[in-house]
Protein backbone atom coordinates (compact mmCIF):
# COMPACT_ATOMS: atom_id res chain seq x y z
CA UNK A 1 0.00 0.00 0.00
CA UNK A 2 1.36 3.44 -1.02
CA UNK A 3 2.54 5.80 1.50
CA UNK A 4 1.00 9.13 2.16
CA UNK A 5 2.92 12.22 0.81
CA UNK A 6 2.88 13.89 4.00
CA UNK A 7 4.14 10.74 5.92
CA UNK A 8 6.58 9.64 3.66
CA UNK A 9 7.93 13.83 3.76
CA UNK A 10 7.63 14.33 7.11
CA UNK A 11 11.10 13.67 8.61
CA UNK A 12 12.85 15.12 4.86
CA UNK A 13 11.63 18.34 5.51
CA UNK A 14 11.81 18.96 8.99
CA UNK A 15 15.58 18.32 8.97
CA UNK A 16 15.83 21.11 6.22
CA UNK A 17 14.26 23.73 8.44
CA UNK A 18 17.62 25.31 8.73
CA UNK A 19 18.40 24.28 4.94
CA UNK A 20 18.27 25.44 1.60
CA UNK A 21 14.39 25.47 2.41
CA UNK A 22 13.85 27.84 5.16
CA UNK A 23 12.30 31.38 5.06
CA UNK A 24 15.37 33.31 4.42
CA UNK A 25 16.34 31.71 1.47
CA UNK A 26 12.84 31.64 0.21
CA UNK A 27 12.41 35.39 0.93
CA UNK A 28 15.75 36.13 -0.96
CA UNK A 29 14.85 33.98 -3.89
CA UNK A 30 12.29 36.29 -3.87
CA UNK A 31 13.78 39.50 -3.93
CA UNK A 32 16.05 38.03 -6.65
CA UNK A 33 13.08 37.39 -8.90
CA UNK A 34 11.87 40.50 -8.47
CA UNK A 35 14.58 42.78 -9.40
CA UNK A 36 15.11 40.29 -12.32
CA UNK A 37 11.84 40.45 -13.28
CA UNK A 38 11.26 44.55 -13.33
CA UNK A 39 13.86 44.41 -15.43
CA UNK A 40 12.97 41.88 -17.56
CA UNK A 41 16.33 39.56 -17.08
CA UNK A 42 16.40 36.23 -17.00
CA UNK A 43 19.21 34.06 -14.77
CA UNK A 44 21.52 31.27 -15.57
CA UNK A 45 23.54 29.43 -13.16
CA UNK A 46 26.04 26.73 -13.06
CA UNK A 47 26.92 25.18 -10.54
CA UNK A 48 29.60 22.76 -9.09
CA UNK A 49 29.54 22.17 -5.54
CA UNK A 50 26.55 23.78 -4.83
CA UNK A 51 24.89 20.69 -7.06
CA UNK A 52 22.18 22.43 -8.25
CA UNK A 53 21.21 24.15 -4.32
CA UNK A 54 21.44 27.76 -6.14
CA UNK A 55 19.17 26.18 -9.18
CA UNK A 56 16.98 24.67 -6.74
CA UNK A 57 16.48 28.04 -4.14
CA UNK A 58 15.58 30.02 -7.09
CA UNK A 59 12.50 27.39 -8.65
CA UNK A 60 11.20 27.03 -5.22
CA UNK A 61 9.17 30.31 -5.85
CA UNK A 62 6.45 30.49 -7.65
CA UNK A 63 6.41 31.62 -11.01
CA UNK A 64 10.59 31.82 -11.24
CA UNK A 65 10.23 30.31 -14.99
CA UNK A 66 9.50 34.68 -15.60
CA UNK A 67 13.30 35.02 -14.64
CA UNK A 68 15.28 31.75 -14.28
CA UNK A 69 16.19 30.58 -18.07
CA UNK A 70 18.51 27.15 -16.58
CA UNK A 71 20.53 25.61 -14.25
CA UNK A 72 23.47 23.41 -15.29
CA UNK A 73 25.44 21.30 -12.67
CA UNK A 74 28.81 20.68 -13.89
CA UNK A 75 30.39 18.73 -11.30
CA UNK A 76 33.28 16.96 -13.22
CA UNK A 77 35.86 18.51 -15.08
CA UNK A 78 34.59 17.09 -18.25
CA UNK A 79 31.25 18.16 -17.87
CA UNK A 80 32.40 22.01 -17.26
CA UNK A 81 34.41 21.50 -20.83
CA UNK A 82 31.61 19.54 -22.35
CA UNK A 83 28.69 21.57 -21.42
CA UNK A 84 29.79 25.24 -20.65
CA UNK A 85 32.84 25.32 -23.23
CA UNK A 86 35.31 25.79 -20.16
CA UNK A 87 38.92 25.47 -21.21
CA UNK A 88 40.94 22.72 -20.69
CA UNK A 89 43.56 24.78 -20.11
CA UNK A 90 41.82 27.09 -17.64
CA UNK A 91 41.41 23.59 -15.61
CA UNK A 92 44.75 22.11 -15.94
CA UNK A 93 46.21 25.62 -14.98
CA UNK A 94 44.08 26.77 -12.30
CA UNK A 95 42.39 23.69 -11.23
CA UNK A 96 38.20 23.63 -11.04
CA UNK A 97 38.17 25.87 -7.72
CA UNK A 98 39.12 28.90 -9.43
CA UNK A 99 38.26 32.51 -10.07
CA UNK A 100 39.49 31.87 -13.98
CA UNK A 101 37.16 28.96 -14.01
CA UNK A 102 34.23 30.35 -11.84
CA UNK A 103 34.72 33.34 -14.60
CA UNK A 104 34.45 30.77 -17.62
CA UNK A 105 31.81 28.99 -16.61
CA UNK A 106 29.64 31.75 -16.17
CA UNK A 107 30.58 32.51 -19.55
CA UNK A 108 30.09 28.95 -20.51
CA UNK A 109 26.78 29.02 -18.92
CA UNK A 110 25.47 32.87 -20.77
CA UNK A 111 26.95 31.41 -24.22
CA UNK A 112 24.60 28.04 -23.95
CA UNK A 113 21.63 29.50 -22.68
CA UNK A 114 19.25 32.16 -23.33
CA UNK A 115 19.98 33.63 -20.11
CA UNK A 116 20.91 37.67 -19.50
CA UNK A 117 22.57 36.84 -16.26
CA UNK A 118 24.91 34.15 -15.42
CA UNK A 119 26.55 33.21 -11.74
CA UNK A 120 28.63 30.61 -11.45
CA UNK A 121 30.02 28.72 -8.20
CA UNK A 122 32.61 25.81 -7.93
CA UNK A 123 34.17 25.38 -4.65
CA UNK A 124 35.39 22.60 -1.85
CA UNK A 125 32.48 21.85 0.31
CA UNK A 126 34.11 18.98 2.44
CA UNK A 127 35.26 17.35 4.34
CA UNK A 128 37.64 15.79 1.90
CA UNK A 129 39.30 17.81 -0.95
CA UNK A 130 41.55 20.07 0.10
CA UNK A 131 44.57 21.42 -1.42
CA UNK A 132 47.55 23.71 -0.48
CA UNK A 133 45.73 27.19 -0.62
CA UNK A 134 42.52 26.21 -1.27
CA UNK A 135 41.13 24.75 2.07
CA UNK A 136 37.67 23.21 2.61
CA UNK A 137 35.09 25.83 2.64
CA UNK A 138 37.36 27.71 -0.45
CA UNK A 139 34.49 29.06 -3.02
CA UNK A 140 34.76 30.89 -6.31
CA UNK A 141 32.07 32.46 -7.94
CA UNK A 142 31.81 34.10 -11.61
CA UNK A 143 29.11 36.27 -13.03
CA UNK A 144 28.81 37.34 -16.81
CA UNK A 145 25.83 39.18 -18.48
CA UNK A 146 25.02 40.37 -22.07
CA UNK A 147 26.59 43.44 -21.38
CA UNK A 148 29.83 41.77 -21.49
CA UNK A 149 30.74 42.20 -18.39
CA UNK A 150 32.30 39.36 -15.95
CA UNK A 151 34.22 39.23 -12.93
CA UNK A 152 34.97 36.24 -10.67
CA UNK A 153 35.60 36.29 -6.23
CA UNK A 154 36.53 34.03 -4.06
CA UNK A 155 34.98 33.19 -0.37
CA UNK A 156 36.14 31.10 2.63
CA UNK A 157 33.04 29.46 4.35
CA UNK A 158 33.10 27.63 7.41
CA UNK A 159 31.25 24.41 8.70
CA UNK A 160 29.87 21.21 7.27
CA UNK A 161 29.36 20.39 3.77
CA UNK A 162 25.69 21.67 4.07
CA UNK A 163 26.67 25.03 5.86
CA UNK A 164 29.40 25.60 3.63
CA UNK A 165 26.67 25.07 0.32
CA UNK A 166 24.16 26.95 1.75
CA UNK A 167 26.37 29.80 2.67
CA UNK A 168 27.45 30.01 -0.55
CA UNK A 169 24.19 29.86 -2.39
CA UNK A 170 23.36 32.74 -0.17
CA UNK A 171 26.03 34.11 -1.14
CA UNK A 172 25.08 33.89 -4.83
CA UNK A 173 21.76 35.13 -4.76
CA UNK A 174 22.88 38.24 -2.65
CA UNK A 175 25.40 38.86 -5.11
CA UNK A 176 22.47 38.36 -7.90
CA UNK A 177 21.28 41.52 -5.84
CA UNK A 178 24.11 43.30 -5.58
CA UNK A 179 25.02 43.09 -9.69
CA UNK A 180 21.97 44.17 -10.75
CA UNK A 181 21.99 46.94 -8.15
CA UNK A 182 18.92 46.23 -6.39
Amino acid sequence: MPVPLAVATQGVLSGLADGPMDDPMIELSRRVGRALEARSLRCVTAESCTGGMLASAITDVAGSSGWFERGFVTYSNESKVELLSVPAATLDEHGAVSEPTARAMALGALAHSRGDLALAVTGIAGPGGAVPGKPVGTVCFGWADRLDRSRARTLHFDGSRLEVRIQATRFALESILEWLGA
